[in-house]
């Protein structure tokens, strides 16, 4: 056979592995799914005041508010609880990335995670960088269904009042 035939079967017989690859993802779909819906992530205020719980697609399920926050004046209150409620849903959207890459991302050779962190940089003026809730090897698999929550941080900007799917 000729070079061009030899490496026209090479390709073939990659795409082969890939879509048996594909299929076999596609099999997990359903635990996936589970994963995703038993997403959680948990954002406290600097001050301890503010507790925002998110889910699944960034979806606030909890707002707690400690007793000193009725002693802030509304503006603060307000500043504070969007502030803690955008990192909450920040990592909620994360983690869900994250399980959409450990079930697809080597068969299409998709990063999720990484197009979300540039989606939220680009969006919100924010350093790409990676969470501490994803800072694992690509081959190691995380230990539980749910990813640990981002460490809180001071940066009160880091979403702005824009969707984090923007493009």
């Amino acid at each position: 056979m000729s070079a061009h035939m030899d490496q026209l079967l090479a390709q073939f017989e990659n795409f082969r592995a890939k879509v048996r690859q594909a299929e076999a993802n596609f099999a997990g779909v359903s635990d996936m799914q589970e994963r995703i819906a038993q997403v959680e992530s948990t954002a406290t205020s600097p001050d301890g005041n503010v507790t925002v719980v998110a889910g699944a697609s960034g979806t606030v399920t909890d707002l707690r508010l400690a007793p000193g926050a009725m002693r802030l004046d509304a503006a603060q209150l307000s500043a504070m609880i969007m502030s803690t409620m955008r990192r909450a849903v920040a990592d909620a959207v994360q983690q869900q990335a994250g399980i959409v890459d450990n079930a697809f991302g080597d068969a299409f050779g998709i990063n999720t995670s990484e197009q979300v962190r540039q989606a939220q940089a680009e969006a919100f003026g924010t350093p790409e960088q990676e969470p501490a809730s994803q800072q694992q090897s690509p081959q190691q698999a995380p230990s539980s269904s749910r990813r640990p929550s981002r460490p809180n941080d001071d940066n009160d900007d880091y979403f702005d009042q824009s969707s984090i799917f923007r493009r």
